[in-house]
């Protein structure tokens, strides 16, 4: 049995009852003997879906991919994933990150595929889209579907998210009618595309270009911009080129180097705390060494750069008119590593050394930043012995050094039942703890820690306090938010023995989180505490609750680490009896 360079020559090439089959299940769909003449077979992984309105467009990106795929002699074929859509899934579309890119990863494993094109978008598909890539390592490259147009409500301009958040804080406040809700609700969201702000999904397709797993430029194009669409069609393109000569692969773009300029980037745009985690996703199936320590570590000497919400003024369309992240990268390349390879064949400095500035108050120069730190920063103490992540760049700055009592609520369904209870003992000063929000304890680590303040300190004009949870928050949302709190309060971690009154004390320039309660007491409460029952007994529930990992080590599942490339050899069996 000959094995051809081109993996899908072994279901195609073969002259024998296999290749009859494969061929002959294929021209059902009108194909002819011409596609099947040793060209490159290009999987077009689509995670389109009505249910995703970030991805609601990516039907017709992927035809765009398929013009490219066309024009460079490749043959494309498109296969739907698990589309993974922010707010309307319940609990939390992070419960399902992993078993996206398990889908992701045996669909790439499986079919007769020499590349593959990813079309991702919002929040989590990006994120798992490249962790299944990573680990089937066939040659891939990504294409995000881009950031929807600015709002617009009356003269003001809103972001998705961000003024979802203030507006309904208003309403709260008694400061903003029904109708006038309504109106803004409108005019939020009034195209194709993800949030227009640095949220998760602008952050994400921000780290994937960074990473070199994209096109240049391709993080800000907006969702219904045609330059979209034309470089979709030349990620089709260069996916031809990718399966003809077998590379690059993730594993050859994907290093230790990558991840440092990735983290670099993330701290320059201010971008969204969950980057963290999926990052750290990412570099485990990747096999890099990637700890929360090193974020921290590159924070510290990263300037932040990008003036957008939540943590600036400006919208993702602003920061595309502006020249988009080749202008950042361009600004970071005294601190990257400016020879990382990228998916196009060239080095990240040869992508970006001729990008220009067009608003430098969008995107700052390297030596006129908006603060001389990154927007994230990685706490330590007894309260979070494994870690926890604070958004600075959207951090209220009088309350990064605070103590406080505790104001503890057991579970989200606690917090929402008692935040406006008039009897609450809280006031401004207080420190609104949040259990059961984690990987194991929501289920899932949704994005409930910018738990809201209560309404009467709202009406009192108190915008922001305090606030730690073992879960995540939204990349748009902003406040002082001590979030990924590891080890967890379900499985026992210190936080889970927090009570109310007891103070804590927050010093980010130290990087330190404490609970002010003696070592005998935390001892005596660890002897009563008593796990709650899993949330599941069967199914994909119960599989992530045996085997996902906590905060601190990405939340991906323990037998997922690490890469099982796919070998040529793989396909060449019969798969016929």
């Amino acid at each position: 049995m000959t094995t051809h360079t081109l993996r899908s020559r072994n279901w195609f090439g073969r002259m024998d009852l296999d290749g009859f089959a494969t061929r002959s299940w294929l021209k059902t769909e009108g194909f002819s003997d011409l596609m099947f003449d040793g060209r490159p077979v290009i999987g077009i992984a689509n995670s389109w879906s009505e249910l995703t309105n970030c991805n609601a467009h990516l039907r017709q990106v992927a035809e765009a991919v398929k013009r490219g795929v066309l024009s460079a002699g490749g043959f494309p074929l498109e296969f739907p994933t698990i589309s993974l859509g922010e707010v309307l899934m319940k609990p939390t579309t992070m419960l399902f990150r992993n078993l996206m890119a398990m889908d992701v990863e045996e669909c790439i494993r499986a079919y007769p595929l020499d590349s593959v094109v990813l079309l991702s978008g919002c929040d989590k598909t990006t994120p798992a889209m490249l962790m299944g890539a990573a680990s089937a390592d066939v040659p891939a490259i990504m294409v995000t579907g881009g950031p929807m147009l600015r709002g617009k409500w009356r003269q003001e301009e809103l972001g998705s998210g961000t003024d979802l958040w203030r507006l309904w804080a208003e309403r709260r406040a008694g400061r903003l009618t029904d109708e006038e809700l309504c109106e803004a609700e409108s005019c939020m969201s009034r195209s194709a595309g993800h949030c227009m702000v640095m949220g998760t999904a602008s952050t994400m397709a921000s780290m994937a270009e960074a990473l070199g797993m994209t096109l240049p430029g391709n993080a800000a194009i907006p969702a219904p911009d045609s330059r979209r669409l034309a470089q979709a069609e030349l990620a089709g393109r260069r996916a031809v080129e990718m399966a003809t000569v077998g590379g690059p692969r993730p594993s050859e773009i994907l290093s230790a180097r990558a991840f440092d300029n990735a983290i670099r980037t993330l701290m320059a745009v201010g971008g969204s705390t969950n980057a963290v985690i999926h990052l750290l996703a990412l570099a485990g199936r990747a096999g890099v060494p990637l700890t929360l320590r090193r974020f921290d570590e590159l924070s510290r000497g990263t300037p932040f750069l990008l003036n957008l919400r939540p943590s600036g003024k400006y919208l993702m369309e602003d920061f595309f008119y502006a020249g988009g992240l080749p202008v950042v990268l361009k600004e970071l390349l005294p601190l990257l590593h400016a020879e990382a390879p990228t998916v196009n064949g060239r080095s990240l400095v040869d992508n970006v050394r001729d990008a220009r500035c067009w608003n430098d108050d969008v995107i700052r120069p390297l030596g006129v930043p908006l603060a001389p730190e990154g927007g994230l920063a990685i706490l330590t103490g007894n309260l979070c012995p494994d870690g926890a992540v604070i958004k600075v760049s959207a951090a209220s700055p009088q309350l990064l050094t605070h103590r406080g009592r505790a104001v503890v609520f057991e579970d989200h369904a606690d917090l929402h039942a008692r935040i406006d209870d008039p009897s609450l003992k809280i006031d401004e000063t207080s420190v609104l703890v949040l259990k059961h929000v984690g990987p194991k304890g929501a289920p899932g680590m949704p994005e409930w820690g910018a738990a809201p303040v209560p309404a009467r300190l709202l009406q009192r004009g108190v915008k922001d306090m305090v606030r730690i949870s073992d879960a995540r928050m939204s990349g748009t949302s902003y406040g002082t938010v001590v979030l990924h709190v590891a080890p967890e309060s379900a499985v026992g971690g210190p936080l889970a023995l927090v009570r109310d009154g007891d103070e804590i004390e927050l010093d980010v320039p130290r990087r330190t989180l404490t609970l002010r309660v003696g070592d005998e007491e935390l001892a005596r409460r660890k002897a009563a505490w008593k796990p709650r029952p899993p949330h599941f007994s069967r199914g994909y529930g119960r599989l992530f609750l045996d085997h996902v990992l906590q905060a601190n080590e990405g939340c991906d599942f323990d037998y997922l680490r690490g890469q099982t490339p796919v070998r040529f050899e793989d396909s060449a069996g019969p798969s016929h009896a």
